[in-house]
This record gives C-alpha cells, sequence and structure tokens, in this order.
C-alpha cells in the first residue's frame, strides 16, 4: 500500500469520455489498495473561455475602463476546475469507487492574497488523510486556494501541477503522478528530433532547467516545489490503457520519474536539449560604466514585471562605457523600451537597439559538473553548422546559447546529435 496523488491535466479531462478514462485509471490504483488524491484541471479550452468572459464583461456593460476586480476573476476562472472534480466524483462514484469532490478553500490550501498568481503558504491535509484512509477518493479542485480574506484565489495559469505538488507533500505521498498527453520527458521535443529518447529518470534540477528554459511538459513552480520537499514526481500518459500491463506497477511505471539526483546510478554529462521561441535582444551603447548602473536599468524593468534573461556586458578599452545586451520575451520588447526611455536620465546610455525573432537553446545536464570541455563541443558543433552566437550564458548544470530564429531546429538537432542523446 502507499498514498498517491494523481493529477490530469485539461487534454486528460477534455470531455466525458475522457473524464470516465481518468476514473478507470484511479480505479485501477484503488483496486491496488493504495490511498488516492486526485488533482484535476478545467476541461480543455474552458479556462480560455472563462477569462475571455471576464474580460468581456467590461466592454458589454460599456464600461469606461477595461479593467476588473480580480477577485472576480478568481470567483469565475475558478468554476471550471469545481465542475471537472465534481464530473470526476460521479464518474467514481457510478464504479462504486468512494469519492467525494473537493474545492480548494475546502480542504483548504491557503495562499497570500495575489489574486490571480497566488502562491501556495500552507495546506491542512488532516481531514483528506483521514479520510483516505477511511477508503475515499479526494478528488481536488487543482489552480486554486484561499486567501487571508476569506476569497478563492487563484494559482496562475499551470497551478494545477503545483497545486498537485503541494498537496502531495502536505498528505506526505509517496509519489506524485502527473498524467498529460505526453507519455514522459524526452532528451528533446521529438516533434523537431524523431530519435528523441523518453527519459528513465531526470534530477529536480534539470527538470526546473528544462521546464524554465521551453519544456513545456511541467510548469516551473511545481518543479521547484517538488525540489524543496523532495516530492518523487511521475510524468505519466492518460491516453494509455489504464489496464494495459505495467500501468499498475507502483515500483516502475511507464513514464518519467523526477527525483533527487541521489538516485540516479548512472548520471548522462547531458540530460537534454530545451528551447525557448520568440527571445529578443535589447542593447544599451555607451553607457558610463560606474556603480548602479545595472540596478538603474533592470530596477523599473523587474517593478514592470518584464522578465530579463541572458545579461551580456561589454566595457571599452580605457574602462570608461560599457555596452549592456540582455534578452526578454519578444512580447515585452516594446514595454521594455518604453521603461529604458522613461529612465533613460538615470541610466546614461546614448542608444537603444533591439532585435526580435531570436532562439534559445539550452545544453542540460547534472553530469556538467564533473566534465570538461561540454561548452566546446557545442560551439564546435555549431560552427560546422554555420550558426552564429548571439550571446551565451552558462550554469553548473545548463548552457544557453541565443541564436537567430531561423536556426533553432537545425541547432537543436545538432546538439543532440553532438551529445550522443539520439543513440538508445
Amino acid at each position: 500500500m502507499a498514498r498517491i496523488v494523481m493529477k490530469f491535466g485539461g487534454t486528460s479531462v477534455a470531455d466525458l469520455d475522457r473524464i470516465k478514462n481518468v476514473a478507470r485509471h484511479v480505479k485501477r490504483e484503488v483496486e491496488a489498495g493504495h490511498e488516492v488524491a486526485v488533482v484535476v484541471s478545467a476541461m480543455s479550452g474552458k479556462t480560455n473561455e472563462l477569462v475571455g468572459w471576464v474580460q468581456n464583461m467590461p466592454k458589454v456593460v460599456g464600461a469606461n475602463s477595461p479593467f476588473y476586480d480580480a477577485r472576480e476573476y478568481d470567483a469565475v476562472v475558478a468554476s471550471g476546475e469545481q465542475v471537472t472534480a465534481g464530473l470526476l466524483a460521479i464518474a467514481l462514484q457510478a464504479m462504486d469507487i468512494n469519492a467525494r469532490s473537493w474545492q480548494g478553500w475546502q480542504i483548504a490550501i491557503r495562499t497570500d492574497n495575489a489574486h490571480g498568481a497566488a502562491r501556495i503558504q500552507e495546506i491542512d491535509g488532516a481531514d483528506i488523510v483521514k479520510r483516505m484512509g477511511e477508503g475515499q477518493v479526494a478528488v481536488i479542485a487543482g489552480f486554486q486556494g484561499i486567501g487571508p480574506d476569506n476569497r478563492i484565489a487563484t494559482l496562475g495559469r499551470g497551478g494545477s501541477d503545483t497545486s498537485a505538488v503541494a498537496v502531495a507533500a502536505a498528505l506526505k505521498a509517496d509519489r506524485c503522478d502527473i498524467y498529460t498527453d505526453v507519455d514522459g520527458v524526452y532528451t528533446t521535443d521529438p516533434r523537431i528530433v524523431p530519435q528523441a529518447r523518453r527519459l528513465k529518470k531526470i534530477a529536480f534540477e534539470e527538470m526546473l532547467e528544462m521546464a524554465s528554459l521551453g519544456a513545456k511538459v511541467l510548469q516551473v513552480r511545481s518543479v521547484e516545489l517538488a525540489m524543496v520537499h523532495k516530492v518523487r514526481t511521475f510524468v505519466r500518459s492518460s491516453f494509455e490503457d489504464p489496464d494495459a500491463p505495467g500501468m499498475g506497477d507502483f515500483l516502475n511505471p511507464p513514464g518519467t520519474l523526477i527525483c533527487d539526483e541521489d538516485e540516479i546510478v548512472e548520471q548522462e554529462v547531458v540530460t537534454g536539449i530545451a528551447y525557448a521561441k520568440d527571445e529578443a535582444q535589447i542593447s544599451l551603447r555607451r553607457l558610463a560604466d560606474r556603480p548602479g548602473v545595472s540596478a538603474a536599468i533592470f530596477g523599473p524593468l523587474a517593478e514592470n514585471h518584464i522578465n530579463v534573461d541572458m545579461i551580456v556586458q561589454n566595457i571599452s578599452e580605457d574602462g570608461s562605457k560599457t555596452d549592456m545586451t540582455f534578452t526578454v520575451p519578444s512580447g515585452d520588447v516594446d514595454k521594455a523600451i518604453k521603461v529604458l526611455s522613461d529612465n533613460k536620465p538615470a541610466i546614461g546610455y546614448d542608444v537603444v537597439q533591439h532585435e526580435s525573432g531570436l532562439v534559445k537553446v539550452s545544453v542540460i545536464g547534472i553530469g556538467m559538473r564533473s566534465h570538461a570541455g561540454v561548452a566546446a563541443t557545442a560551439f564546435r558543433a555549431l560552427a560546422e553548422k554555420g550558426i552564429n552566437i548571439k550571446a551565451i550564458t552558462t550554469s553548473e548544470i545548463k548552457i544557453s546559447i541565443l541564436i537567430d530564429g531561423p536556426y533553432a531546429e537545425l541547432a537543436v538537432r545538432t546538439l543532440h546529435s553532438c551529445y550522443g542523446l539520439d543513440k538508445n
């Protein structure tokens, strides 16, 4: 017997037939004798529909402002997960499984007051644990909790993954299974590299880098939470036959295990290649090289919620002037340029330049800590393909390279091959 949290995303619960299939996955674990809690997302497309209703309501009533109360946004948008939880509980009950749906506030999943992007602060899982011990399946609406003002607070896009990991930590679950539309974490995007391999295991740190650098399998906050609380997490496919051989194997289920690196005996030098499209590069030319100039640039950008990534600084030969180059998402370029323009007197640059349509390709692996020459291999392989590198950043387990957008797929294929990831 074990305690398992199962999470199902929007495509897994997209309609009644898929909810029935999810119920079969849950039934399999219950019949194996496990204590089970389930966290669900809204049905595919429903959250977008609800957000659209909220955004259009001010226009419909002829309001002078497009803005709306974030607390009411949460009240509307959180309803998608509540519907799914109720429907799955009904499906399980029809299969003679003792099940009950729970909304975030009923548990309670307590959050801060940042409506629309709340962060979980505490979960009291005592009642759920008691009911699970009595054989009841808890079906929990993901993506939501209750703020200090006693109102529903949503966790932001992808928040159901975060809910699932947080619930697993609170319940002291043996494992958190994230069911999605893919059957695990791959060495890179199989749509670009057909030879990409599904990983048996990946370390928390590697998965965190993969998620933050473009891999869409898991939401970044959920991986952070799993790493902090050491929640062993499996990425699995909800579209496989629930009763197929091996699906109920607790010790070795199909999918990818995200775990502490101590569990990975054979550590590869490079685990995977991630990429993020729609990057933009902004350069500030001929800045005075003085203390505080970086704070003058990046402070206002942070205050305006503009995410800055790769930063490169070049100092002139006499040390009096410097150029500062950094990347932001392409959608934030205009906003960033305006912020920099508004703060030009404090920053003191001569001219600002920008370029959009770039791609960030990243090489990731915990084995890089103990191996030299990993970066040189990447640079040599890209040079042989005629791919120019615009910027480079590195960390202990990652190398990120900025290139022109049209070379993205060639770069991913090249790097995947040069590190031997095509091989079984």
